[in-house]
């Protein structure tokens, strides 16, 4: 009966001392105040009310260091909010130094993102604090990355996550962009109603010049025509103007249907037998 007394209270500890580390944490076992050893992920057994084990998380964890009020360069309020990235490094050391070199690294990082975001914000305009969003991240990076070394702990990345001006200003900008986007879409329009009246300028010069060819190439024809003639008259009507203003006056009778006399024997009727290559009958005399 004895050896049960006993050999409970001894199962009661066992049991008691038991701790799992997992996969996600690393642990640091003291015992009686002073640091005893390192846990890493896996079963630990620690000795009741005089070993204590501390869990620390060393996956990738987020903190948003909260909206806060930052007067910039040019005397106006911004809101400003970031997200800082982070995680304790699973060494022993880094392990050591996240628990035993700063106090609650997590409350400590919030506010030197505040301060170094004031700092850096405070020297800029709001324009271009919104404009030069990655320079400030980078800024905040540096910052938190060479202020934390001594912690055991890795900045991973930073996030400006929003810079909001005052809400009248915030209007009077939202005019302002408003008002460039119009006048874009004015000169844009402008532009596109030129090129229309250039297309048109040049068409109408096309249609001019084609109308201005065209009476040159008449007229060249008209001139060739009047040369033809002038050839023509050279050679069947010198000296005699009276049979050629008959020849035209024949012309000008044929092209309206009308029907004309011409004596056989007419030096006319010669003259456009001759024109026409054909020779002159020769009048038949009574006896034949």
């Amino acid at each position: 009966m004895i050896y049960y007394f006993l050999i409970i209270p001894v199962v009661i500890i066992f049991f008691t001392g038991i701790r799992i580390v997992r996969p996600t944490h690393r642990g640091l076992i003291e015992r009686l105040g002073k640091y005893h050893s390192f846990a890493n992920q896996g079963f630990h057994w620690i000795i009741p009310l005089v070993d204590r084990l501390y869990l620390v998380n060393v996956t990738e964890q987020m903190i948003d260091a909260e909206p806060q009020e930052i007067i910039t360069n040019d005397n106006l309020n911004a809101s400003v909010d970031a997200q800082v990235y982070f995680r304790v490094k699973a060494d022993e050391d880094s392990v050591k130094e996240s628990i035993y070199n700063v106090n609650d690294y997590t409350w400590q990082i919030v506010n030197l993102a505040r301060t170094t975001l004031r700092n850096i914000i405070g020297t800029l305009t709001l324009k271009s604090a919104n404009s030069e969003r990655g320079k400030i991240n980078d800024a905040l990076y540096k910052t938190l990355h060479d202020e934390t070394k001594s912690w055991g702990i890795d900045i991973v990345r930073t996030e400006l996550k929003e810079i909001d001006p005052p809400k009248d200003v915030q209007e009077t900008m939202n005019k302002v962009v408003k008002a460039e986007n119009e006048k874009i879409a004015a000169i844009d329009s402008a532009t596109a109603a030129e090129t229309v009246a250039d297309g048109v300028k040049r068409a109408k010069i096309k249609e001019a010049e084609g109308y201005k060819r065209a009476k040159i190439l008449h007229a060249e024809g008209e001139a060739e025509a009047i040369k033809l003639v002038n050839e023509a008259a050279d050679k069947y009507f010198i000296g005699n103007a009276q049979m050629l203003r008959k020849l035209e006056a024949l012309e000008a009778s044929l092209g309206n249907n009308a029907k004309i006399v011409i004596p056989t024997g007419s030096e006319l009727v010669n003259i456009i037998g001759d024109m026409a290559g054909l020779l002159p009958l020769e009048r038949k005399h009574k006896n034949d």
